[in-house]
């Protein structure tokens, strides 16, 4: 059981930094912290709305499979701990 806590452990990790990555590309609705990074540009230059789809799924993918990772971690933790 300690192999699985620890893989889960690393897809944890990876997958909340790709996580945070895929949110910051993101476009922004406008004002507040996304003009700060850039996103006010990025929307005035127009983009492809099949890459946004695209974006969304594979965000919450990932989002979906960290939720798992801590699920899956909470359990071992309950059930072997």
């Amino acid at each position: 059981m300690d192999v699985l806590k620890v893989v889960l452990d690393v897809f944890l990790v990876l997958g909340g930094l790709f996580l945070v990555l895929l949110i910051l590309m993101h476009k922004g609705k406008g004002g507040g912290m996304s003009d700060m990074f850039g996103g006010g540009f990025s929307s005035t230059m127009g983009g492809s709305s099949v890459a946004e789809r695209n974006l969304n799924r594979i965000t919450v993918t990932v989002a979906v499979m960290w939720f798992a990772c801590v699920v899956g971690l909470q359990l071992l933790e309950r059930f072997h701990g």
